[in-house]
Formats: C-alpha cells, structure tokens, sequence
C-alpha cells in the first residue's frame, strides 16, 4: 500500500485511540459554516493551546476546525451626527445619525462635564421608525473626585445607522450634549471579553476580614480579572486582594495575583461602581479572596464573574444535521493541521451560523487526580521509620483516593515546633510523602467564655487555651456593649511561676447606634495552657464578653491519598524530610485538593510513647525496689526474734 494512501485511510479511522478525558456535545445550526465560541469549561479541560482539542461526528470520523485568533488591531471608531431628543418631564437624550447602516456594538460618548452620574436606555434603528432596545437600562458617570469613569457601553451586535440615547432626569440633574460620539466598527477593535460565574464559598476568618475560597474549572485558565457582584446599596470602599497557593522555598506559600480598591457610591437611587480586581493569570485551580471590611460588617458577596483574556474562536464546516462532539485531555496530543487552515485570513469576517455547547457537560477527571499515573507519583513508598519513636500518632481521616490538604489543628502546632518533625505513614511505616503548605487563612479557635471574679476595680478572667506552647498568635474579644471605655491586660504564668505580661491594650467604643468592633491582640509564642486577662472596669459594671476566639497561623500538608489510613506522627526530634514530591510542585500545586481534618481538640491524639516508657521503666525498677526490701524484710525477720 502506498504511503499517501496509508495517511488518508489513518485519517478517516474513528477518533477512538487517544485517550480522551472530557467531551461534550455541540449543538450546531444550519448545515454550513460553524462559528463556535471557546468557553470557560472547555479552557479548563484542555491545554492552554488547545493542542488536545478534536472534533467528531456521529460515526466517530474527525471534523476539520481552525482557531480564528481574536482581533487585537485598535478599534475603527466612526464620529455621527448629534441630534438633541425633545425633552420631556423626566427624559432628556440624543440621537446619533451614522449617515449609513453600519454594524456595531459599542458607543463612546465624550465630552460631558463631570460630575455626573446617569442612568439610561439605549436604543437602535435602520429607517428612524422602528426602534430596537439595545440596553433596557445601564448607567454612565465621570465622578472625578471617587476616581468613577465610564463613558462608553456595549450592546448587542446589528446593523443600526439611528442610536438613540434616553436620559432617566427623574433623580438626577440634565446633563448638556456631549461635544462628541462614535461607534466602533463591528470586527475592529479588541473582542469583549469572555465573562463566566465562578463558584464561590464563605471561609472561617479573623474580624474585619472576608474571605472566599474560589474554583475555576482547571489549571492555566487565562483569567486577567474578577469582577464582583455585591449586595446591597450605598457607599463601598475596601481592599481586595487574591491569592493562590505557590511554591517557595519551604513549600507552599499565598502567591499575590493582584489586589485593588473596590468602589461604590451612591447618588440617590443610582450607583456608580468600580468592583473589577485585575490579576495575573493563574497557575492553579484554587484561588482565595480577601476583602479588608474595616468596621464595616462583612462584604455581602452574592457573585463573582471570571474575565478572561479575549479567546480565538472555532470555525468548522457542518455538511448534514448529524452531531458534533468535542474531545480533549489528551496530554500526548500535538496541535492538528488541516486544509482549512488555508481559509484562515478570510475567516475573521465570515458570516458562519452561531453553533453552541451543548449541555450536561462531564467534570474533567486527570488521570493525575484520580491515583497518580502519568506524574511519576505511583513510585515505591519512602523509607520507613517506626511510629512507636514519635510522641504522638494520630488517624489521618480516609477519604477518596486523590490530591488530600490535611489540615494542621492546635496540638499540631504546639508539639512539632517548625513542623520539621511531621512524617505520615502508611500501615507498613513507610512514608507518604507530602508537600506543606502555608495558608494566609488562619486557623480560628472558638475559645469558651469564662467565668470572671472581681478584684477591687477589675475583673480577672482565666482563660483556657486548647494546647499549651501554641505558637504567636491572635487574639479576639467581642461585646454587645456600645459605649465603653476599658483597659486589658494579657498575662501568663510560665516555668517557675514566672508571670509574664503578654498585651496591654485600650477597648473604647463611643457610637450607641453601632456595634462594638473586635479587639484583636497580638500574642508572641505561648508557654502556658491558660492566660489571665485582666480587665481595668474603673467605676463600671464588669464588661460582658461576648465571643472570644484564638487566631493561629494557618498550615496544612498536602499529598497523594493512598488507599489504606494514614497516621500522622510527631513529637520527635527529626529535621525537615527530602521528597522527590517536591520536584513536581509546579504542577501539583493548583491541582484541586479534598481538604480534610484530624480528630477535633479535646479526643486523644494518640500516645505519648516516650512518656509510656519512661513511666514503665521508673514502675517496674520502683516494684523491683519494693519487692526486695520485702524479701530482705522477711530474711531479717527471723534473725531479729532469735533470743541473744
């Protein structure tokens, strides 16, 4: 058989080989040229590329397809004439004359004087008789002093040579014609952005802080900002800043990818905002939100949109109504080469049908998740050491086979100093190896309120701490009182009964219509189990404490989950352990991780086997001791009642 034919019959076999981890359907339209938008999902199956991407139709045989890359040139702006609208009682406007029927989907006005902020509808027309709302109502506000400007809006994409812009004067003074206005010609110009909901979840944090943990859908996703959705009205503004876990020199540690102030002000029952955090694209899945609130209550957060850097879209050929399916994950794939790429250069304007994605769309499933295989992590188990030599042993929760964070709790952090000492092992003592990582969440304690008791003008508190040799960490006080003014003091009694004085700290609140904010003190490394806080009450009645809560540095290990329990040891005197796991951090690091738990603080941990076997030495030599002053009792005892 002849080489070229051998090619051609390679080509037309069913995409059956490869090793497709994801697929899903596309819904097309008419037969004939396919326009497909790239989405968020599919950014975070395949490779950034798209190298792995192929398409097939319904016998299995693969549909040639070509990336048209997005448009980068500087938009070509076309000026129109201004017409003043007749005003009415609460409308005011303009209308923009192109002198043709020309596409576009954007406006820019310019020249309004600032200050303004308002509120409008936009509308479109080919003939100036039939009117098509193109924004039922958006808003437009140059607020130099708040550092607020938007003077430009998207719309549907159409043929228009009539755009009308209606002032909403119900609320907020006439503004004057503008000096200029242009649209921008559809196919020039940068595409808009991709925009996609993330999910989110509220995390544990210290007060005045709000923190969101954040998933997109895979590694490598080419985001460029987050723009937030916030309940509420009135003014807004506080610093936000996203982080994701990175490899530093000791493990993994927050990562900063941009931070920024967010910004809403209000003008009546009208708001200008600016909620958009620009970032550096991720390496990972995993990203972490923190909003500073100050002593305003917690960010009411109800949704954040993924902005994505622009994307090339998809172009294939439907030749009947069968479906079309698209395949990717395959990490051995090169990017195809087809004939029609050869259309390329014509593509960008070409009139192709709207093809869409299908729905149901399978969660990607990486074979480096799901056990290991193809990241080297299926190597033999490292060297073994005897759990019996640790201090402490405890459980590792068994959960599914997978990327696992362990988090550290309390007596982790009291009794493995450095967190060197740490070693999981498997049922066999081999060890798990494991990366650590380093969280800006920190570890939050609730504290039990305790009983105070008077003492001439204070009252002292003794208040228990889960572990004894914590390391610094922060500590939380909260009341319902409203107007106060207190002094406390921290202390605690080390070896010897040596009392040392830990915080010194003024509590005052003057405003009865808000709530008091949290006094947060920052403690140095512990020694004892129970602190002593003293509260200088003056001539008042004793202040009620409401909540306290202890803040410890945040830490968890991360590792390969095996398929048997683990148990986690410490207590013994061993440097930090060398993994060759830690050569594959790169790529591990933004992999999705099952966060999981020890035992809650109060159950035993496990042994201390040092100390059992200390006790069962001195038990046994004591037993030893007294056995013979018996057996030496009874041999002189005769010897005593002989008669001299």
């Amino acid at each position: 058989m002849k080489p070229i034919a051998l090619v051609l019959i390679l080509l037309a076999l069913p995409l059956t080989a490869q090793a497709f981890t994801w697929q899903r359907q596309i819904e097309a339209g008419l037969p004939g040229p396919q326009r497909l938008e790239v989405d968020l999902a599919l950014l975070g199956a395949t490779r950034a590329d798209l190298a792995d991407l192929r398409l097939k139709d319904a016998s299995g045989r693969e549909v040639p397809y070509v990336l048209v890359p997005p448009a980068k040139d500087e938009p070509n702006w076309v000026q129109a004439r201004l017409l003043p609208l007749v005003p009415s009682k609460t409308t005011s406007g303009l209308e923009l004359d192109l002198g043709r029927a020309l596409r576009t989907a954007r406006l820019r006005l310019e020249g309004i004087p600032a200050p303004f902020l308002k509120r409008f509808q936009l509308e479109g027309s080919g003939d100036r008789q039939h009117w098509t709302q193109l924004v039922e109502q958006g808003s437009l506000f140059d607020l130099p002093e708040e550092g607020l400007r938007r003077l430009s809006v998207d719309f549907p994409e159409g043929a228009y040579r009539y755009v009308r812009v209606v002032w909403d004067d119900r609320s907020s003074a006439r503004v004057t014609m503008p000096r200029a206005a242009s649209v921008a010609l559809a196919g020039t110009g940068q595409d808009a952005p991709l925009m996609a909901p993330l999910d989110f979840q509220k995390r544990p944090s210290e007060p005045g802080v709000s923190r969101f943990a954040l998933r997109l859908p895979g590694p490598g996703v080419p985001l460029r900002a987050l723009v937030l959705e916030v309940a509420g009205s009135g003014p807004l503004l506080r610093e936000a800043k996203v982080v994701e876990p990175s490899l530093q020199a000791e493990g993994l540690a927050p990562r900063v990818l941009g931070q920024t102030q967010l910004k809403r002000t209000q003008q009546g029952d009208l708001a200008a905002t600016d909620l958009r955090i620009p970032v550096a694209a991720p390496r990972g899945e995993e990203l972490d939100l923190r909003v500073d609130d100050g002593s305003n209550p917690a960010l009411g957060l109800t949704g954040i949109q993924a902005e994505l850097v622009p994307q090339p879209w998809i172009y294939f050929e439907r030749k009947d109504g069968g479906s079309i399916t698209a395949l990717c994950g395959d990490p051995k794939l090169k990017s195809p080469r087809y004939d029609l790429e050869a259309l390329q250069d014509r593509l960008q304007m070409s009139r192709a049908h709207a093809a869409h994605w299908g729905p149901g769309l399978p969660a990607p499933t990486p074979a480096s998740l799901a056990g290991g295989s193809g990241l080297g992590l299926d190597a033999a188990p490292g060297t073994a050491l005897e759990g019996s030599s640790f201090r402490f042993r405890r459980p590792v929760p068994l959960g599914a086979p997978g990327w696992t964070a362990l988090v550290l709790d309390a007596h982790v952090l009291a009794h493995s100093p450095g967190l060197a000492d740490l070693r999981l092992l498997d049922p066999q003592k081999h060890q798990v190896p494991y990366l650590l990582e380093q969280r800006d969440e920190p570890l939050s304690l609730e504290l039990p309120i305790p009983q105070g008791r008077t003492k001439a003008s204070s009252t002292l508190y003794g208040l228990p701490l889960p572990q004894a040799g914590l390391p610094s960490a922060r500590l939380v006080f909260e009341t319902d009182l409203r107007v106060f003014s207190r002094r406390l003091l921290v202390r605690e009694e080390g070896e010897g009964g040596v009392v040392r004085q830990l915080a010194d700290a003024s509590w005052t609140h003057l405003d009865p219509e808000a709530a008091a904010p949290p006094l947060v003190l920052s403690l140095p490394a512990l020694q004892a189990s129970r602190l002593t806080i003293e509260v200088d009450e003056g001539d008042n009645q004793p202040l009620p404490l409401k909540r306290v809560h202890l803040l410890l540095p945040g830490w968890r290990l991360r590792f390969l989950q095996p398929r048997e329990p683990l148990e986690l040891c410490y207590g013994r005197d061993l440097g930090s352990p060398h993994y060759d796991l830690a050569l594959l951090a790169e790529r591990l690091r933004g992999s999705p991780a099952t966060e999981v738990s020890l035992a809650a603080d109060g159950e035993d941990p496990g042994p201390d086997h040092a100390a059992m076997i200390t006790k069962g030495f001195w038990g046994v030599l004591v037993a030893a001791v007294i056995g013979l002053l018996i057996v030496l009792a009874r041999l002189l005892k005769p010897q005593a009642d002989k008669p001299s």
